[in-house]
């Protein structure tokens, strides 16, 4: 059998799994995003992991800063700024991995896909094959640096909005359109959307949600008007990285952000992540069309339990755990 970077066994068959032991559940892996960020993550594992500590290791020398150093002790203002939490969030899911591998050995085999939400789908491709360590970590350190950029340029941020179907939230943004950009950039899970525009646009959102009926808003701890037109022209700095890396045809297929299917096709998939720097994140239609494929339960891997959280609104029966 073979192994990939992270010592993960190649996925066998459904087909393979029944022979050898009979029906098997059907498990989906699920990788966070940004804002899952928090001080101290990937301490414990890598005290108690070795093989999460090497990647901490390999990914100080690439990106030429003392990565755990920064998730240990931040300061917080660090950690959360786009160009650090993104690598953070993609090396802390990765070392996870290998925390599971652990604790369920084989596990891995038994992933029929894999989805992230946002930045975490970077990480999906790794796990699934579809790049290597070191190629997703140059990839989403050029992310972040490019939506750090942009958001630097024009003053932007992100707004959850709870308590409001999409039809009320998109009239909330046509309304606060009048100060500036507005679009909805995350349909996370019923009644919670996040929306992303310009700041005078954010503020606008906030002082209008109670009089669309909204029950709370959130402005978020992120750089910028994620999943938007102000994030130009990072989409292009997307691009040109990715077109310095060869995407292999992954084990299992990755759910995109961007249309909610499963793609295996790397041309596809290297179209879909330059798209998502600027596309809605479709995640609440990513877990519903995974369900009706018949995933019987999620692994949620990686800092935080955002995800977990978010899917049992979704159904609130389904078995999700958290590494």
């Amino acid at each position: 059998m073979g192994y990939n970077a992270f010592g993960f066994s190649n996925m066998l068959s459904d087909t393979t799994n029944q022979e050898r032991n009979g029906p098997v559940a059907k498990f989906a892996f699920l990788f966070p995003g940004q804002g899952a960020q928090a001080i101290g993550m990937g301490v414990e594992l890598c005290k108690n992991h070795p093989s999460a500590k090497r990647l901490f290791d390999e990914a100080a020398v690439a990106l030429g800063y003392d990565l755990l150093e920064i998730c240990a002790r931040g300061p917080v203002e660090k950690l959360n700024s786009t160009a650090v939490s993104q690598p953070a969030i993609y090396v802390c899911s990765l070392a996870a991995l290998e925390s599971l591998r652990e604790k369920e050995a084989g596990i891995e085999d038994e992933c029929v896909a894999a989805a992230g939400l946002s930045l975490g789908e970077y990480t999906a491709l790794a796990f699934v094959g579809a790049m290597s360590f070191a190629e997703g970590l140059r990839l989403v350190q050029k992310r972040g640096q490019a939506m750090q950029a942009a958001a630097d340029t024009t003053p932007s941020g992100m707004v959850s909005v709870l308590g409001l179907a999409t039809e009320k939230v998109e009239e909330l943004c046509a309304k606060a359109r009048s100060m500036g950009t507005m679009e909805i950039a995350n349909l996370l899970c019923p009644n919670n959307i996040v929306v992303s525009g310009s700041k005078a646009a954010c503020d606008e959102v906030e002082r209008l949600a109670p009089e669309f009926g909204a029950m709370k808003t959130i402005r978020l701890a992120v750089a910028g008007a994620f999943h938007t037109e102000i994030m130009k022209p990072a989409d292009r700095a997307v691009a040109e990285a990715l077109a310095t890396i060869e995407l292999k045809p992954p084990r299992a297929p990755v759910w995109s952000n961007v249309d909610a299917q499963p793609h295996s096709d790397p041309a596809e998939i290297r179209e879909l992540l330059v798209r998502q720097v600027l596309s809605p994140v479709q995640w609440e239609k990513t877990m519903r069309n995974l369900l009706a494929q018949g995933v019987e339960r999620f692994y949620e891997i990686g800092p935080g339990r955002v995800l977990a959280g978010l899917l049992k609104r979704i159904d609130r029966k389904m078995e999700v755990r958290n590494t």
